[in-house]
């Protein structure tokens, strides 16, 4: 059984990803299909920020490209062997917040020993990082269509036909594709059972009046695996 994934690919130490791994023990079929891409922002602003962990409490990773900011921070400026020095021990004696295995990963290969990854989503990490600590945000990069968007999408349609599932991982992967894949599908929509990586993106698709048939209860690739195994053993049973 075929499933479609709106994000990017990114293969772990076993030189697969993970969420192709996880769905295939199920015996699903999974494509992934990226529908972002990212503009990096005030990177600066965030250098300076970073060169001065005295005045924060700690860091908030909202996601893998937040990181990956950091890491361009440090090389631009020619900060790493500041950061191997000194900055990452200062930073390390406090806490650094993160959602999700994946992003925790990341932080963990620059130096840092992360908090927060098993809240589950934003919202939970949100609440307790409230609790605790002021909060100053600097964004630092945005989203926008992947420029490939549409003709991927077009392509796996026409090859391998209407998918079981469909994930979303984000609001604004949703906002780019959803057209693209109405169009494609056509009457057919009805049968594809929706999928989302956590109940932010769960209330977009609700939002746009699809039925939501799986969210997955943590943002991990097991979790979204056994959420969708179980949405199409309920919709073949009915």
């Amino acid at each position: 059984m075929k499933v479609l994934l709106l994000k990017d690919p990114k293969e772990d130490d076993c030189g697969q990803d993970p969420y192709i791994r996880e769905l295939g023990l199920y015996g699903l079929e999974a494509t992934l299909i990226p529908v972002l891409s990212f503009e990096f922002l005030s990177l600066p602003s965030f250098s300076e920020k970073l060169s001065h962990p005295e005045g924060y409490g700690g860091l908030i990773f909202t996601s893998p490209r937040a990181v990956e900011a950091v890491e361009l921070c440090l090389e631009k400026d020619n900060k790493t062997e500041a950061w191997k020095k000194s900055l990452k021990e200062k930073w390390n004696a406090k806490p650094a917040y993160v959602v999700g295995s994946a992003t925790a990963s990341l932080v963990r290969k620059i130096g840092l020993e992360t908090e927060g990854e098993k809240c589950g989503n934003a919202e939970k990490l949100a609440e307790y990082i409230c609790s605790s600590i002021p909060m100053e945000s600097i964004t630092v990069y945005q989203k926008i269509p992947h420029p490939g968007i549409q003709g991927n999408l077009k392509s796996y349609f026409s090859k391998q036909g209407v998918p079981a599932s469909i994930t979303f991982f984000s609001p604004s992967g949703l906002t780019y594709s959803l057209q693209h894949i109405q169009e494609l599908a056509g009457d057919s929509i009805r049968q594809i059972q929706f999928a989302a990586i956590g109940p932010t993106t769960a209330r977009a698709l609700a939002a746009q009046g699809l039925p939501v048939s799986c969210t997955a209860e943590l943002p991990t690739p097991g979790a979204l695996a056994t959420g969708i195994r179980k949405a199409l053993h309920a919709h073949s049973c009915c």
